[in-house]
């Protein structure tokens, strides 16, 4: 990920509890004991995306080398390749992904990424509210998915954004087109559906991985999973775009209970 930036612990010993719900990077911070001992900074807005190096290399390289791979995350890889990139990244290496390693190998290697993650993509406090969003419809699934979006820490949501943008283009590829001389452009086959079933287990996970019963799916939690995914897909330019309504009621609030973050703000604006 990124380093967050800004403090406002600096401004205010009374920090504002809107804007931690909106900016907090780790889930530490909300720990009540928090404020005893020594002050730990509160991330505003960062500077960068708070994505990590792997997620976005993997997908960067997926983008530019497989869209056109058919079965991508589906086909087998290399174990000992996907390995020895696992341990290179580990190691903070600057790793190069280029023509050369195999997409299915960047798929597998993305694919473990995000199902060993200590904490899941959608945090596992978040799974059951997410789940109930399965059984609604229309605009009424829609806003309830927005703002339980806006709940996730940056590092999750930006990590969260990336990616479905990235499976969004994989699923416009899945059918086969024609170039402008006639020849035919094979499809991936990974629709929205196809990708939201191989990605759902690994974003929104009950139990940790290697935890008892952590594989044990019912149908219906498996069902609900690939739907919730499947509307994140098809809908995250919408649902990751706060409306100027709610900016105007946030700006609103915070600047009845903390108007020195609003001139902070401004001034860095």
């Amino acid at each position: 990920g990124a380093m967050s930036v800004d403090s406002i612990t600096d401004l205010s010993d009374n920090a504002s509890k809107l804007l931690e719900a909106l900016q907090l990077s780790h889930p530490h911070e909300l720990d009540p004991r928090r404020s005893r001992g020594k002050k730990k900074p509160l991330s505003l807005n960062p500077i960068t995306w708070q994505v990590p190096r792997i997620v976005d290399r993997c997908c960067t390289h997926l983008e530019t080398h497989g869209l056109q791979t058919v079965g991508i995350f589906r086909v087998g890889s290399s174990k000992k390749r996907v390995q020895q990139l696992r341990e290179e990244f580990d190691r903070g290496l600057d790793v190069f992904l280029d023509e050369h390693q195999s997409v299915h190998d960047v798929a597998a290697l993305l694919k473990e990424f995000l199902r060993d993650m200590p904490d899941s993509l959608i945090p596992r406090e978040l799974y059951g509210a997410f789940l109930s969003t399965a059984t609604m419809e229309g605009p009424a699934q829609l806003d309830t998915l927005q703002l339980l979006l806006f709940l996730l820490p940056p590092c999750h949501s930006d990590t969260l954004l990336r990616l479905l943008r990235f499976l969004a283009e994989v699923a416009r590829h899945a059918e086969s087109s024609w170039d402008s001389e006639g020849h035919e452009i094979p499809g991936n086959k990974m629709t929205v559906s196809n990708l939201a079933t191989v990605f759902g287990p690994n974003i929104l996970q009950k139990e940790k991985p290697g935890e008892k019963d952590a594989g044990a799916l019912n149908f219906e939690d498996s069902a609900a999973i690939i739907l919730v995914l499947q509307r994140l897909i098809e809908h995250h330019h919408s649902l990751f775009m706060v409306s100027p309504e709610m900016q105007c009621d946030v700006l609103r609030r915070l600047f009845q209970t903390d108007p020195d973050v609003i001139e902070y703000l401004l001034r860095r604006k």
